[in-house]
């Protein structure tokens, strides 16, 4: 076969598929639909006259000659895209388009500022951030990188920390407080209309605690439930019952007067906010444009 724009196009479709053994997160990566993979694939199969993957309601495998195919190409399209990304670095000003999935609070706290910056700094350079406390694979969803609590981070990611180590409170508005009275100590909480906040996997998120013996936990009866704390801190602030959540989060509405802390004695400090990606590839210009500045505004420390 000749080498053709034609071809070179659909040889990085079939690489996506090859990565990532399926269509959706070849599209993801690519940022087309899955028909649009399929049709190309489609299309290469006919003009090469071979089979390249076999294709169920289930899986995605090579034949023979797909594998084949795959091992002569990677290597070569893998230095073309390591070429080409270090000519964006010669740019006056990088672009590009970076796809990134981070926790909620993280948006609210770290990502917002320093994507704000990073707009005005470099105006080619595209985001698009999906907020999510769903656990997701960063690589096999078509991610850039993620943004988690730094315990929470896969061990085979490269880790950048955000955020210096964040402290974890409870609190409620001065109405609750006067109504239901204030807990003194977290076993009180079951006496206590909770806030729960729901993690990726469904389960509760149980409140943490630092006392004499060491850390520890605490189940909580959720008065009511919310996929994130921006939703129980909205609750909260109109009395409807306790929230648990990072102090940052809370700080100017403690400041104000229309949250009150509790539980002070019984705080903990757990990791904060870590960036990770592959180390299968290299850094994206916009990921490091986004370090640099996270570096230099340090939202939370």
């Amino acid at each position: 076969m000749l080498v053709t724009r034609t071809n070179l196009t659909d040889l990085a479709y079939f690489l996506a598929i090859a990565r990532h053994r399926n269509l959706r997160r070849a599209g993801l990566e690519l940022g087309v639909s899955a028909s649009a993979v399929s049709h190309a694939l489609k299309s290469f199969e006919e003009r090469a006259g071979v089979r390249l993957i076999n294709r169920t309601n289930r899986s995605v495998t090579l034949t023979s000659a797909g594998k084949a195919l795959e091992e002569s190409v990677s290597g070569s399209f893998a230095d073309i895209g390591s070429a080409l990304e270090n000519l964006d670095q010669l740019r006056a000003s990088p672009g590009g388009k970076i796809r990134i999935n981070a926790v909620v609070d993280a948006v609210t706290l770290v990502l917002g500022p320093v994507l704000a910056e990073l707009s005005r700094r470099h105006p080619d350079i595209e985001v698009d951030l999906v907020s999510s406390n769903r656990i997701v694979d960063v690589v096999g969803e078509g991610f850039d990188a993620g943004v988690r609590y730094g315990g929470t981070v896969p061990e085979d990611m490269i880790a950048q920390r955000l955020s210096t180590d964040l402290r974890w409170v409870v609190a409620a508005s001065p109405r609750y407080l006067e109504e239901h009275g204030t807990p003194a100590h977290p076993n009180e909480l079951r006496h206590h209309r909770c806030l729960g906040v729901r993690l990726g996997d469904d389960s509760i998120y149980r409140w943490e605690f630092e006392g004499p013996d060491g850390d520890f936990d605490v189940p909580i009866k959720s008065a009511m439930t919310a996929d994130d704390s921006r939703s129980t801190l909205a609750m909260a602030l109109n009395g409807a019952g306790l929230t648990f959540g990072l102090e940052p989060l809370f700080a100017k509405h403690v400041a104000d007067g229309t949250l009150r802390l509790v539980l002070t004695e019984w705080i903990t400090t757990g990791p904060g906010f870590y960036l990770y990606y592959s180390g299968r590839r290299q850094l994206p210009a916009g990921l490091r444009a986004l370090l640099t500045i996270a570096g230099e505004l340090k939202p939370l420390g």
